[in-house]
């Protein structure tokens, strides 16, 4: 008879090490006795979950749905013996945690660093995505979001804001006509962020006392389609870009980059640290949410404000973590396409 939870673990496994072989030395487990392991899984369920090669794995459709539920159901089984072991006991297991691929790299990676190390019986799994996740269905713990959240049951701690901003070069902007205004950039040369399109319209908030959005036409004579590169374009002299702060935040304290126009500037854009309010009963969860708010509000904090920011626009911490309602399957991470 197939031990089922013992299957799922050893499918999951095999998921996330990429091989058979990783999984087997991953469980101190044979090839062989993985692969009967998996076989009886499909066998059990009917369908194929897998596609084997040599070289790597891919789930089936079912795979995929299926690997979804077995994650949840041994998240579940784990913080069940987590909560047995009393409420306030110190955290250990595997926490999942997603942020947007630049952020999770730049900024949330060194946090989770320090969390491992204060915590040596804790893992974690780091899922960096530009993409919208439901936590629930792909079994995350905490999730990073750049959005203004709209309401939900999930819980949310806000960290900070973040700016979309207008950059270029010291060596692009020399020579070339001045930017005092938004017409001015009529004159210049533009890099753009796929899904942007070659003639694309940059929105701007209206004047002071107006209600209609001012507008530019972009048309990028560089198209990326990914930030990386068009920040590394603009360092280069490429053209402007158009980017959230946080991406440049090195560029600009080092001089390599300049932000041009703030007081054109859209409102920031609110970060929060967010997860599913059965979770933050879990030791590991709301640990590494009080380990991490305090030291990302820390460095938004040391980050140089905005020109026109004042401060009662600015929303405290102070440790509280808030109940926000979102818009269902949206997590609130709808940023912009290019822009998280």
């Amino acid at each position: 008879m197939i031990d089922r939870l013992d299957a799922m673990r050893v499918f999951v496994a095999a998921l996330d090490e990429g091989s058979l072989a990783s999984a087997g030395r991953r469980l101190n487990r044979s090839p062989a006795a993985v692969t009967r392991a998996i076989a009886a899984l499909e066998n059990h369920v009917g369908v194929q979950l897998l596609h084997r090669t040599t070289r790597r794995l891919q789930l089936t459709e079912a795979g995929e749905q299926y690997a979804a539920v077995c994650r949840r159901v041994l998240t579940d089984l784990d913080d069940a013996d987590l909560a047995a072991a009393g409420h306030r006991a110190a955290p250990r297991g595997v926490l999942t945690v997603t942020a947007p691929v630049m952020f999770g790299t730049r900024v949330l990676r060194p946090v989770v660093g320090e969390f491992l190390k204060a915590y040596p019986a804790m893992q974690v799994r780091y899922l960096l995505l530009n993409r919208i996740t439901n936590l629930l269905d792909e079994g995350i713990d905490v999730a990073l979001r750049i959005a203004p959240l709209q309401e939900s049951n999930l819980i949310a701690v806000r960290i900070g804001e973040v700016r979309h901003v207008l950059c270029a070069s010291p060596k692009y902007l020399d020579g070339r006509p001045p930017i005092a205004s938004l017409s001015d950039l009529a004159q210049h040369d533009f890099i753009g962020i796929e899904p942007t399109s070659p003639n694309d319209i940059w929105s701007f908030p209206p004047l002071a006392g107006g209600r209609v959005p001012r507008t530019v036409r972009v048309k990028p004579r560089l198209m990326v389609n990914t930030d990386e590169a068009a920040v590394s374009a603009a360092v280069d002299g490429e053209g402007i870009a158009r980017i959230f702060s946080y991406k440049i935040q090195q560029e600009v304290s080092g001089g390599s980059l300049v932000v041009l126009l703030p007081e054109d500037e859209p409102p920031p854009v609110p970060v929060h640290l967010i997860t599913l309010p059965d979770r933050l009963s879990l030791a590991k969860v709301r640990t590494f949410m009080d380990f991490a708010a305090v030291r990302l509000k820390a460095d938004f904090d040391r980050t140089p404000p905005h020109p026109e920011d004042q401060p009662s626009c600015r929303e405290r911490l102070d440790g509280e973590v808030s109940r926000r309602r979102l818009m269902p399957n949206e997590d609130g991470a709808g940023w912009p396409s290019g822009t998280s």
